[in-house]
């Protein structure tokens, strides 16, 4: 599936994963290939991505975390849209 982070000041990750997780409102949840269509608000936690050969931008590096086999996104709120194998999180 496709995963696309964007914030206000710019796209932070833009790249094919094999799942992610993300902090939900009323708990953390995951999402693989296939998942059904979903819209849900995100709360303060952290966002895990795991992924064949994973790469951040540059610019970008310091915003992520690697732990073992994911990279991690710490985040204050958000939202999550998942649609056709396409995921698009907003962060604040």
């Amino acid at each position: 599936m496709f995963l696309e982070i964007v914030s206000p000041e710019a796209t932070l990750f833009s790249n094919e994963v094999v799942s992610v997780s993300v902090p939900g409102i009323n708990g953390e949840f995951q999402m693989l290939n296939n998942h059904a269509a979903i819209v849900s608000v995100l709360g303060q936690g952290t966002v895990k991505i795991q992924g064949d050969a994973i790469e951040i931008d540059k610019e970008h590096q310091s915003t992520f975390k690697k732990e073992s086999d994911k990279f991690v996104l710490a985040i204050n709120s958000g939202t999550i849209e998942m649609k056709d194998n396409k995921v698009i999180i907003l962060v604040d």
